[in-house]
């Protein structure tokens, strides 16, 4: 089975000397899910940024993709991101003077400059989502749960081999937080991954693979990955 992503020796500290991440090691495999848990500060959401390319390691390596990756090169990282993988956020982080149509379609022009296409992959998205009625809302005009709706139908109108997921419920009330999980582990597919921090335990069961972060190390609670 392929590795999509390669962590080799990652670490991670900050100015005040505050080690959060050290020494990992690990291949997240295609096909298969992945939950981190572990407490407020254990470093999920710093592994994450670090995995999406938004922040760099102070030592170590990531591969993607069987391709090392250079923390120099900024921009051949945001092509990477933004063609192979997909981020939703805890807090939407949608553009709040933009329609719920435009936040989803412009991810798409990053990729692609066709905008009738664009608009067009988006519409569809939305529809699946259960926001066809709802796509010239503004972010502030939605409820949390279609907020994150959007934000997933954003995350995937690139098809990216990785999505990556930062307590995607943590905000919303049970129902809403049963129906976003739904829709993000259905978007598994044989060539892609899914990781997801959560502090819930039964999301994070649902995961091929549970990891623990513990003390800045990796536990693998549970692995159902052959």
């Amino acid at each position: 089975m392929n590795n999509i992503i390669e962590i080799k020796n990652l670490s991670k500290n900050y100015e005040s000397n505050v080690k959060v991440l050290r020494k990992l090691n690990f291949k997240f495999k295609a096909g298969k899910t992945y939950s981190l848990i572990g407490p407020s500060g254990s470093g999920k959401s710093t592994l994450l940024n670090l995995i999406s390319l938004i922040d760099k390691p102070s030592s170590g390596s990531i591969k993607i993709d069987n391709s090392n990756i250079n923390f120099f090169i900024n921009e051949n990282n945001d092509e990477i991101r933004s063609k192979k993988i997909g981020i939703i956020y805890q807090d939407k982080n949608l553009l709040s003077d933009f329609t719920i149509l435009e936040n989803v379609y412009l991810a798409r022009l990053a990729v692609n400059k066709n905008k009738n296409s664009a608009l067009r992959e988006a519409k569809n998205l939305l529809e699946k989502v259960g926001l066809g009625k709802r796509i010239n809302h503004f972010p502030s005009q939605i409820s949390g749960g279609e907020s994150q709706r959007v934000a997933i139908s954003r995350a995937i109108i690139n098809a990216p081999k990785i999505i990556l997921a930062d307590e995607p419920t943590g905000s919303l009330d049970k129902k809403n937080a049963k129906l976003v999980f739904k829709l993000l582990l259905e978007n598994k597919k044989n060539n892609r991954t899914i990781i997801f921090a959560t502090h819930n335990r039964y999301f994070a069961n649902m995961a091929d693979c549970k990891i623990e972060l513990i003390d800045g190390k990796m536990k693998i609670i549970n692995g159902r990955i052959n």
